[in-house]
């Protein structure tokens, strides 16, 4: 029998986390054998970052992860997904491990343990080490056997510590950010090089997961985390249907389909024939990828509303992937994309919780009995410290009643979602905008370093704690 729970209360054993990344909280760039991976040579090429922002110091994680599990302690947090740096566990992206930086996260994982919080370890968050990029980067095969030997060396180091695991995160922007529009790093604009990449790191994934399951032990979980999009059409009208589904497969398919069904979707194949055969996927490769999951995690910010474009359509994309010349889209120019009406985050995404609850249920349907976890969630504000040094944020804990509202929705309605990771814990580098955007339910000032708790974390933590959603106006 199901857990009974009143309207406003989560399951018991619901995991309550915050989640945050390697390269944009470590920094310690040079220490201890780590060498560059791709974020550091497109943070430190010009124009690439708002204000030629990069990681090297960020907000020094590396050397503060300590204070750091303390502050998500006095939270009352049950979990922390975080990442490790490829090129700090291997530095070339082939050989043998640096111990050195395995140490570190060795010496993380016991404190988290100490303090009772459950680490969940994401092998890949967009780091790749910058040798591996230079012998062709995600667009070659080779690169996926290499992540394979990393997730080995890792889970050898990690996995009688570390249960929960996570071999990809977002392999999409990985993809499509960076080899379709390059607004992420490396920087390339291909659109063969981005389905191909999608294609291996895919194949990196169930490489991966075999890699992991081979060296860990058997009560440890394998999954990943896909930036799965709620895809809407602006209407009901055919050509606005068709468009819905080219950017849903693009979005969506191209990995889930593969990932969670062993086969691409044959209307994706249609849709890039232009641009592509598909012959680098090659025999025995969708039974690779389609490794058994054992739960997978969704990252949710914000729908996407499409249409089809006329033929004399020119100007901006609306499709919230930063500012480019080039689409992260390929084979889609014939797609049209909306700002939805009503509020927004700094980030100009519009504010929209049932498309969480959408996006659940999809999966809920897909893959019935699949654990899900919701592992990134949360929104950029323009916070500012008060007179006194408090920072609050109310547009944040809005954001984040409604949202949890709507996974608790999903949970009543049948879906089995065992867990939440806020995006994120810290304020911090976030990517080509630099330090401009901040996510953090704790502030950091980026001169001092100095860490505050904003109002919405105390109202996290207080959800942690009971496992209730306090009222959106309750002061902290």
């Amino acid at each position: 029998m199901p857990e009974p729970m009143s309207p406003v209360s989560f399951p018991s054993t619901f995991l309550w986390g915050a989640a945050t990344s390697a390269y944009q909280i470590e920094g310690a760039v040079r220490e201890d054998g780590r060498t560059p991976s791709i974020w550091d040579t497109f943070a430190h090429t010009p124009g690439r970052t708002a204000g030629g922002d990069h990681g090297d110091v960020a907000v020094d994680h590396y050397h503060r992860y300590r204070d750091d599990v303390a502050l998500m302690a006095g939270l009352g947090l049950g979990a922390y997904r975080f990442s490790i740096s490829w090129s700090r566990v291997q530095p070339t992206g082939r050989g043998p491990a640096v111990q050195r930086g395995l140490d570190f996260y060795r010496r993380l994982v016991d404190e988290l343990l100490a303090k009772d919080i459950k680490p969940a370890v994401t092998l890949y968050h967009w780091d790749l080490p910058q040798e591996l990029e230079d012998a062709g980067g995600w667009p070659e095969r080779d690169t996926a056997y290499r992540f394979a030997e990393y997730a080995q060396i890792v889970g050898e180091a990690l996995g009688d510590r570390v249960e929960q695991w996570i071999t990809l995160n977002e392999p999409w922007c990985s993809a499509f950010l960076g080899y379709g529009s390059g607004v992420h790093a490396p920087g390339r604009t291909e659109p063969v090089a981005t389905l191909r990449a999608s294609h291996h790191l895919n194949l990196a994934h169930g490489l991966g997961a075999k890699a992991l399951r081979s060296v860990m032990p058997a009560r440890n979980t394998v999954a990943l985390s896909l930036n799965s999009s709620t895809v809407r059409p602006l209407t009901q009208d055919a050509a606005d249907l068709a468009a819905a589904l080219k950017i849903d497969d693009l979005a969506n398919g191209i990995f889930h389909g593969p990932i969670l069904h062993g086969a691409y979707p044959e209307s994706l194949f249609t849709a890039t024939r232009q641009l592509t055969d598909w012959s680098y996927v090659q025999d025995g490769d969708l039974a690779t990828i389609n490794q058994p999951l054992d739960a997978l995690g969704l990252n949710y910010y914000t729908p996407a509303l499409v249409s089809a474009a006329g033929p004399d359509h020119s100007g901006p994309r609306a499709d919230g992937h930063g500012a480019s010349e080039h689409s992260p889209w390929p084979a889609a120019d014939d797609v049209l994309f909306h700002q939805p009406p009503g509020d927004r985050t700094a980030m100009g995404w519009s504010i929209d919780p049932t498309g969480l609850y959408d996006l659940i249920m999809r999966y809920e349907r897909e893959v019935p009995g699949l654990p899900l976890y919701i592992t990134e969630n949360g929104a950029a504000y323009d916070d500012k410290p008060d007179p006194d040094g408090r920072v609050h944020d109310p547009e944040r804990i809005a954001y984040l009643h409604g949202h949890l509202a709507e996974v608790r929705r999903a949970i009543a309605d049948g879906a089995d979602v065992r867990g939440y990771f806020l995006w994120s814990l810290l304020d911090n580098f976030e990517w080509a905008y630099g330090y401009e955007k901040r996510f953090g339910a704790v502030y950091v000032d980026y001169t001092t370093l100095e860490r505050t708790p904003k109002s919405s974390a105390h109202w996290y933590g207080k959800a942690a704690r009971t496992g209730t959603l306090p009222e959106v106006d309750e002061v902290f």
